[in-house]
């Protein structure tokens, strides 16, 4: 009986050095939890206390928006309507379920994607980082070959470069619901493939955005939140904004800063939003962000904090004068006469203000509109305002500062915020020209404008001149320029590029779906030909107009031939598989 205990006793002890040795390795990738439970995410002396773990965590049943839907229209509606869709499809297909997206029966199956995360451990940081590697044909995507891209949809349903090119022409011919399907399926692809030490909720997980192959995740999640907010699930819209955030506080380099407040306001979480400006502030300068300094205000009043509310928005209004004449218009409310009259609200200080500081501006007014029309806020704004006018009018020695501070620091926005105006969907009210105009490599909606330090395991091809041609042509013809090289508005008879791919996808027998595309490039090339032969740019308009309709349905058959494709499911899914230097001018956001 002894000998018996003393071999078990031996036993036992093998096993926790076992254990103890496999605490030790994750410690080395990750450090010590005990120690660093209570520390700042983010160790080093510049950035400390940037992030802090209980702001930025997450639950993941705030991550699904059937949460959110159950608890706006009952647990029975939302069932109800899930039942219904299932039994129009016939026998389910019994999906592996994600924290983020909600697979539909008719997807096909994920299985061996090609996608993988390892962990990398950064060598000059006392954290540990993680890192995401897409094993992809992005080379082909970025040939601009549409033979290749079709090959590689047809084969990979889930291949998340093409899904997100296709989400955006969608969401251009105004299918929204396609558009968002389509972000569904990259990110149910991208979550399938997750490590099992890659935490959603914790907050400490880290992707570096300058790996070329961890931005699809950043912008997917983009994606996912604006269409999330477009169905009113704003609480999961935070989440998901929170989440993104997560991946790289530091540089936040899709400038999810400038929206979070938005979804936080909209999500009513207004004692999260204090929190994060009164503990970010010091580091971060969220007061020199208009979206900031007047959703801070905002929520303050939303939690009847009224002088503290008082005070953060006679600071934004005189910071940020510009916003107020904006926000009226937007709201189509006639200002009072004295604002009217006078100069520090007028037209002009808009016009005066840098460009940079005029995106800000617009994108806060366009996204933020909606949260200023409640009733009770107006009147509150109004007494703000002429207090406003009144220290003003005073010569108020805090006024000279901030106009000063205005011409200062708003010269040149951070690559950060440029990429986040290509991906928000207030691209033609915001100025964005002048800054990307230089870019020599077109901006493309699954990677808009790369890091300039960008870590690249594949390069893009060199752009050919027709290409470069292109780059300022309308918005269909770059789209159909990116799936079809030959396609070309200065080819004489261009209507006839279209049919002749046409006639060659019969011939070679690839199927509807690219026929359906070279359909739609027809129909683009001819309303170039026909502008080209027209009476200038009214001709040119109406020819874009009358072709629109060709295009939207030849794309929907593409899209729907896509969707539809289900292939046998050769491999078995695996359980592990499951389970900058930036531009640093005037960069205002850090």
């Amino acid at each position: 009986m002894s000998s018996s205990a003393r071999r078990s006793s031996e036993d036992n002890a093998d096993a926790e050095d076992d254990f103890t040795r496999t605490v030790k390795e994750v410690d080395k990738l990750f450090g010590d939890y005990e120690k660093s439970e209570n520390s700042p995410a983010v160790a080093n002396s510049g950035t400390s206390g940037i992030l802090a773990k209980s702001l930025l965590s997450v639950q993941h049943k705030n991550l699904n928006p059937q949460y959110e839907m159950k608890r706006m229209f009952g647990s029975k509606v939302v069932a109800d309507q899930q039942n219904k869709r299932r039994n129009n499809r016939g026998a389910p297909r019994i999906l592996k379920s994600t924290y983020l997206v909600n697979p539909k029966d008719n997807w096909p199956p994920v299985g061996k994607s090609g996608i993988y995360m390892n962990l990398v451990q950064a060598p000059e940081q006392p954290l540990g980082g993680s890192g995401a590697k897409t094993v992809e044909k992005n080379a082909a995507v970025e040939s601009m070959d549409s033979d290749n891209i079709i090959k590689i949809i047809n084969q990979h349903p889930y291949h998340v470069d093409s899904l997100i090119q296709l989400s955006e022409l969608c969401k251009m011919s105004e299918d929204h619901a396609m558009a968002s399907e389509l972000i569904d399926h990259a990110l149910f692809a991208l979550e399938s493939s997750f490590h099992t030490m890659f935490s959603l909720t914790q907050g400490n997980c880290r992707l570096d955005y300058r790996r070329q192959e961890n931005r699809a995740l950043f912008v997917t999640l983009f994606k996912h939140s604006q269409y999330l907010e477009s169905r009113a699930c704003s609480r999961t819209a935070l989440e998901v904004a929170k989440l993104i955030l997560t991946f790289d506080p530091v540089s936040d380099p899709l400038a999810i800063i400038l929206i979070v407040d938005y979804y936080a306001i909209r999500a009513k979480q207004y004692e999260w939003l204090v929190q994060l400006y009164d503990e970010w502030e010091a580091t971060n300068n969220l007061s020199q962000l208009p979206n900031m300094a007047y959703s801070y205000a905002l929520a303050l009043f939303h939690l009847k904090r009224t002088d503290a509310a008082d005070r953060a928005l006679q600071y934004a209004l005189l910071m940020f004068p510009a916003v107020l004449r904006m926000l009226l218009d937007e709201l189509s409310i006639q200002p009072d006469p004295r604002v009217i009259a006078h100069s520090y609200f007028g037209p002009a200080t808009y016009d005066k203000a840098t460009v940079a500081l005029q995106q800000l501006t617009s994108m806060y007014v366009c996204r933020s509109k909606l949260v200023w029309r409640d009733a009770e806020i107006l009147p509150w704004l109004e007494r703000n305002v002429t207090a406003v006018l009144d220290r003003v009018d005073a010569k108020d020695e805090i006024v000279a500062e901030y106009t000063a501070k205005r011409n200062q620091r708003y010269m040149n926005p951070p690559r950060a915020i440029l990429r986040h105006i290509v991906l928000s969907d207030f691209k033609e009210k915001v100025p964005l020209a002048q800054f990307i105009k230089k870019e020599t490599e077109p901006v493309l909606m699954y990677d808009p404008l790369p890091p300039l330090d960008s870590i690249n395991i594949y390069t893009r091809p060199a752009i050919s001149p027709t290409t470069r041609t292109m780059i300022n042509a309308s918005p269909f013809s770059m789209f159909f320029q990116s799936l079809l090289p030959s396609f070309s508005l200065q080819q004489p008879g261009g209507a006839g590029v279209g049919q002749q791919l046409q006639q060659r996808n019969r011939e070679a027998g690839e199927g509807p779906a690219n026929a359906a595309v070279a359909a739609a490039a027809a129909a683009v090339a001819g309303a170039g030909a026909a502008a080209a032969a027209g009476d200038g740019a009214i001709a040119g308009l109406q020819a874009y107009t009358n072709s629109l309709n060709s295009i939207v349905d030849a794309m929907r058959d593409f899209l729907s031939d896509i969707r539809v494709l289900e292939r046998p499911n050769d491999a078995d899914v695996d359980d592990d598989d499951g389970s900058e230097d930036e531009d640093e001018q005037n960069n205002y956001l850090t």
